[in-house]
């Protein structure tokens, strides 16, 4: 297939060019002799969303098949082709349900977005910033427990999230850096000293930057201080329009540059359905409109009901360059999950995961995956 007459993302902005593909990947000439006309159309990389919870009605830490499936379904109908779900703070039997799951979909799954990784945002947080998350399954940092769910898994964690002052956390960020996982640092108290000590053994990506962690201010600048000085870490925002204001979202991307932002969703079972009460990692929460927060704690946000897409829209109305919004959504996720050799960029040689969006408004005109247009 041969995609002509757009505007082509190229990591810093966008070219005209064909794009082609021969098969399940990006080509220098088509391999059919189809064309498709991208007139009015920027062409951008399939979405990577590297923390997500849920959507459709369904939740990652449910571990059900069908579920997982048809969220991968409703992840790819967005733009979304590769996800890495989040799991949540419960007991190690469930997340290993939730491990085995995960391998057992990405072994047999034919169709909907790819399970590329997970992310395991819990247990290993504390107690003061735990947030949404079930405060009763709260564990210390484990690297034999991590390695245990890794083997559940199939070598699928890609992600974990820590707190850094928790006991054990620098031994267990060094283990996990050693197995090749990425450990991003979240629901801290961390102070500015601790994040860099654990920065320095190894960790490099930040849970949902200003979520769940002390506030950045002069005196104490903390995990998001400790980070913009550490050129190697990359920060997660969640830009739903609601956990982070639009002047911090502009702010982050000047204080990070583009190439270190990762534009997450977090998005929970509420997305993609109307308003009302849904289950939450063995809470509650209430959903009314764009907000998520927990039923007995009105005041404390849970997630958010937004896709990853949605996102990249919400961050572009907030000023963003459009260029910088969808390399935060493509390419420095895959790099934080290690699958930047074959995703997150048009580049020859790469998986033919392509989204044409209308100039106008950035809503989906054509999705491609591996090479494949996916039916609405």
């Amino acid at each position: 297939m041969r995609i002509t007459g757009g505007k082509v993302f190229d990591l810093t902005g966008f070219t005209e060019r064909d794009v082609c593909t021969d098969g399940a990947l990006l080509s220098a000439a088509s391999g059919d002799g189809v064309t498709l006309d991208a007139s009015g159309c920027y062409v951008i990389p399939g979405l990577v969303d590297v923390h997500f919870h849920g959507c459709v009605g369904e939740d990652f830490s449910d571990a059900t098949p069908d579920g997982l499936q048809a969220m991968a379904d409703y992840e790819l109908s967005r733009g979304i082709t590769y996800i890495c779900p989040a799991g949540m703070t419960l007991p190690e039997d469930q997340l290993q349900r939730i491990c085995e799951n995960a391998a057992a979909h990405h072994a047999a799954a034919t169709h909907g977005a790819e399970l590329a990784g997970l992310h395991l945002e819990g247990p290993f947080l504390c107690q003061a910033k735990k947030g949404a998350q079930n405060g009763a399954f709260l564990h210390d940092p484990d690297l034999p427990m991590l390695r245990r769910l890794q083997k559940a898994a199939g070598g699928l964690v890609k992600l974990v999230t820590v707190a850094p002052e928790q006991p054990g956390a620098m031994e267990f960020i060094r283990g996990a850096v050693s197995d090749g996982i990425t450990v991003s640092l979240g629901h801290t108290t961390a102070d500015y000293d601790t994040a860099c000590a654990a920065m320095e053994a190894g960790s490099n990506h930040c849970t949902h930057l200003f979520n769940a962690m002390p506030p950045f201010t002069h005196r104490a600048p903390g995990v998001i201080g400790a980070a913009a000085d550490h050129p190697a870490t990359r920060v997660e925002l969640i830009c739903d329009g609601i956990h982070i204001h639009p002047s911090v979202v502009r702010a982050t991307f000047r204080l990070f540059g583009a190439e270190r932002v990762v534009l997450v969703s977090d998005s929970l079972r509420a997305t993609g359905m109307p308003d009302g009460q849904y289950p939450f990692g063995g809470q509650e929460i209430i959903v009314r409109g764009n907000r998520a927060t927990l039923a007995h704690e009105p005041d404390t946000l849970a997630g958010s009901v937004t896709d990853l897409m949605g996102c990249v829209r919400q961050a572009v109305s907030f000023g963003i360059p459009l260029a910088d919004a969808v390399r935060a959504a493509t390419y420095n996720p895959a790099c934080a999950i290690g699958i930047d050799s074959r995703a997150g960029t048009l580049d020859i040689g790469k998986e033919a995961s392509v989204v044409l969006l209308n100039q106008e408004d950035l809503s989906i005109r054509t999705i491609l995956f591996r090479g494949k247009v996916v039916e609405a």
